[in-house]
């Protein structure tokens, strides 16, 4: 087996003559060696088995019989899924999320769910009931998250690419801390349908793989009107495999003065230099960069963290200790049964949010906190749109650090906060961008943010593949999992 292990290395193993099964089973024994990351909760390994049998799994599509994962929001049918939560522990849906049917309907193989944090609250994947993910890189490290497990599965080469959700920057910056290529389509580009809600004006469905030309294909499939989702766009998607092989001469790429500048509190100089010679990079490829203002993007994080907290605080209400879920032992009352439940099915960072949020809502705070924070959320949008009308794109650092040690945001959690202060704005103004791998420091990875216009995903594609054709971050393998004949952990 080779460690580049993406759609090409697949697509050569299958006019070799090697099948689905074969692939099913590398990537088991791949889960199986890495098995200390933590970063598969609910394995469907004999299901993937059965599956690679299937006709499907033997077609002509590009991602037929070919391994992934989905990270553990997505409902899939028959097989658990938790939101990385004791309230979810034991849920078995009896359907599957939209782009779950899709991607199997192309004979996609799915070993299993990925560990991600508790309903998708945190930037560290410590937040999981199942416990904490460790950073293929160094394993004293955190992932990133929330959708951590599928970032260090696909840094670890045990599947090509999983499937994510970015509610606030979850895809993007686990994606930049395990040093792959994480991409977060537009707002409604992608069913929300089966997807467990966060924050139902912020979640988006995207994907983690090796390189920018892997998210296009997997999207491709994605991508697309769903008339179960309210949410879901009805617009033509183009092809994504097609703007990979356009050329990025004349391409303007901003560069937020407020960022490159290098005042940015907390930004390690180490990221900002690594960013600047990535950057760097495209320009000879003939990208032109600009420096611009981008407005109010110092208020994102706070306007963020009212939004998110209310919105969560609304969807997780459901989850009442009746229908489903966990439900506590003997229940005095029914407010007994109602504290109980919630209290012994909730992390303390869920907890912590949906109080938040609660409090935001009630009477005599909701025009102080929940509008005023839409209000700020419209101006960063405004930005972002008046940005737009004189460059392609936008370009930052993904995250401000590399990834920190477990344990280390406990004393100071707005530290953890932090990590999102890139990619939350994103997110408030529904846009597509990518974090592709840019550099290390300390023998971590570094990432590189490119925002694009909504619903201008294609642009990012070509910029970001024709960065990854002239460089090698994107194929960089933690050393730990550079085993490259057994395809297992050393």
């Amino acid at each position: 087996m080779s460690n580049i292990y993406d759609l090409a290395y697949f697509q050569a193993e299958k006019a070799r003559g090697v099948g689905a099964i074969a692939f099913a089973e590398q990537a088991i024994a791949r889960a199986q060696a890495a098995a200390p990351l933590n970063a598969l909760i609910s394995d469907s390994f004999q299901s993937a088995l059965t599956a690679a049998a299937s006709p499907q799994a033997q077609s002509a599509h590009a991602l037929a019989g070919i391994p992934m994962a989905h990270k553990d929001l997505f409902c899939t049918n028959g097989v658990r899924t938790s939101c990385g939560s004791k309230m979810l522990a034991n849920f078995v849906p009896p359907y599957s999320a939209t782009i779950v049917e899709k991607l199997a309907s192309v004979g996609a193989i799915s070993i299993g769910k990925a560990n991600m944090d508790e309903f998708a609250m945190g930037s560290a994947n410590e937040h999981s009931y199942f416990g904490a993910v460790s950073n293929p890189w160094n394993l004293t490290c955190v992932p990133g998250g929330s959708s951590g497990g599928s970032a260090a599965l696909v840094a670890a080469r045990v599947v090509p690419y999983a499937t994510a959700s970015d509610t606030g920057g979850s895809i993007r910056q686990p994606a930049a801390f395990c040093g792959v290529t994480g991409f977060k389509p537009s707002y409604g580009r992608v069913s929300r349908y089966g997807m467990v809600a966060y924050a139902s004006s912020l979640d988006q469905a995207g994907v983690i793989a090796q390189s920018a030309a892997d998210c296009a294909a997997v999207l491709q499939v994605m991508a697309g009107h769903d008339l179960r989702d309210g949410t879901s766009l009805d617009a033509p998607v183009p092809d994504y495999q097609k703007a990979l092989a356009h050329s990025v001469a004349g391409l303007k790429i901003g560069l937020p003065r407020g960022i490159f500048s290098g005042a940015q509190a907390g930004l390690d100089p180490a990221v900002l230099a690594a960013t600047r010679a990535a950057l760097s990079s495209l320009e000879k490829l003939g990208a032109v960069l600009v420096d611009i203002d981008l407005a109010h993007l110092d208020a994102a994080l706070a306007a963020y963290y009212v939004i998110a907290p209310c919105e969560a605080s609304s969807n997780l209400a459901r989850f009442d200790g009746v229908r489903y879920g966990h439900r506590c032992e003997n229940p005095r009352s029914l407010n007994d049964l109602y504290l109980r439940s919630r209290s012994e099915g909730f992390g303390s960072e869920v907890q912590k949010r949906i109080l938040l949020g609660t409090y935001a809502l009630s009477a005599g705070y909701f025009d102080a906190y929940y509008l005023r924070a839409q209000r700020v959320r419209r101006l960063i949008a405004q930005a972002y749109q008046a940005a737009f009308a004189n460059v392609d794109l936008i370009a930052m650092p993904t995250t401000p650090t590399v990834a920190f040690k477990k344990g280390q945001q406990e004393s100071n959690p707005l530290s953890e906060i932090l990590a999102d202060i890139f990619t939350v704005g994103v997110n408030l103004a529904g846009l597509p961008a990518i974090s592709i791998p840019a550099g290390f420091s300390t023998d971590l990875p570094i990432g590189l943010q490119l925002i694009a216009p909504h619903l201008a995903e294609e642009k990012l594609f070509c910029a970001a593949h024709q960065f990854q054709l002239h460089t090698e971050f994107h194929r960089a393998v933690p050393p730990t999992f550079s085993n490259a004949t057994t395809g297992a952990a050393t």
